[in-house]
Parts: structure tokens; sequence; C-alpha cells
């Protein structure tokens, strides 16, 4: 069997032809692959919930107005009530992954209680959900053109606004998505 290259740590940017709605025009930082599947985290579709929300909803007190209005994103259709935080590497939470150099997965909420402190990380995304794909699924949509792989970057995690996430990711590899037709093919 050929061994399979994980695509952890990187973006994958949906074509303009993705045929599944909920992916359009999406940027997904993988944060698992393997030979089981793959599990990212959809980091350009904010929602209309705010951080002071869930700060409130768990009791955690936070002050600073400019964190408590940062949008949580829709991380995926899959576990749609969990929350999962993308931030940089620092820290020591209940239930983090290293992913891939400096940025790190927490699905504890010790993580919100410190960024509510102004103790956590200093860059962080909180999404609901995520996005997963079955053994095979992935390298199967890869295949059909679905998706663009590009290396992640802080910028584009932290600093890129949401709603141009999309076009800044397929600019690292010098694709111009306004550019690319609905219809894939393989030579």
């Amino acid at each position: 069997m050929e061994e399979l290259d994980s695509l952890s740590g990187k973006l994958l940017i949906a074509m303009p032809g993705m045929p599944d709605s909920r992916f359009r025009q999406t940027v997904t930082y993988l944060c698992g692959h393997n030979s089981d599947g793959a599990l990212g985290i959809v980091i350009n579709r904010p929602s209309d919930m705010k951080l002071g929300e869930v700060f409130e909803q768990l009791s955690l007190d936070s002050r600073d107005r400019d964190l408590a209005n940062q949008s949580i994103l829709k991380g995926g259709p899959v576990n749609r009530e969990r929350g999962f935080v993308l931030h940089e590497a620092g820290g020591s939470w209940d239930s983090t992954i290293s992913i891939c150099g400096n940025i790190e997965v927490t699905t504890s909420r010790d993580v919100l209680s410190a960024i509510a402190g102004g103790k956590g990380p200093r860059r962080a995304l909180l999404a609901l959900g995520c996005a997963g794909w079955g053994e095979g699924q992935l390298e199967s949509e890869l295949r059909s053109n679905s998706w663009l792989v590009v290396d992640a970057t802080e910028e584009i995690l932290f600093e890129t606004p949401y709603e141009q996430r999309w076009a800044a990711s397929a600019a690292l590899l010098g694709v111009d998505v306004s550019r690319l037709g609905l219809q894939a093919g393989n030579a």
C-alpha cells in the first residue's frame, strides 16, 4: 500500500466548482490527516455569535470589548455544538494537540478561561464544529479537483479578514480564484 503524505497543517481552498454547497468558497485548516481520514476547521465562515456570548454562557468574565466582539467561526458541519480553539502554541491546556509548527488546537474549557482572563494565547480563533472526511474521502475529492492545497500561514489564520481568506490563500499559490472556471478536469 502506498504511504500517505499527511496534509496536517495545510489549507484546503475550495475550488469555484465545489459541488458541496457547505464548502463553497471556504478555506479549511487541516488539524489532522492520516490513512483513517482527516479533520479540519473552516477558517473563513464567521457566524453571528460573538466570543462574548460564549464567555457569558460559560460564566467567564472578560472586560476586553474587542475580544468579546470577535466572531465565532462555523468550523464545519460535524460536531457543530463542540468548540475548537485554533491558536498559537504556548501555555498548557487540558486537551491540546500540536498540529504543525507554532499552531495548536484545544478543545477544553481551560483555554477559554485563560483567553477571557487575558492569559491565553495571543492569537486564537474559536470555531463551533469541524469538517471531517472518512478513509480515502479527502484523497478522492483532491483527485476530482475540489480543493487546492497550500501551506498555512499565521497571517492567513490570524490576521487576514475572513472575507479575504479564500482569495488570499489561493494567492499563496499564485492563483487568482476569480479567474478559475467552474469546471475542473484531469488530463
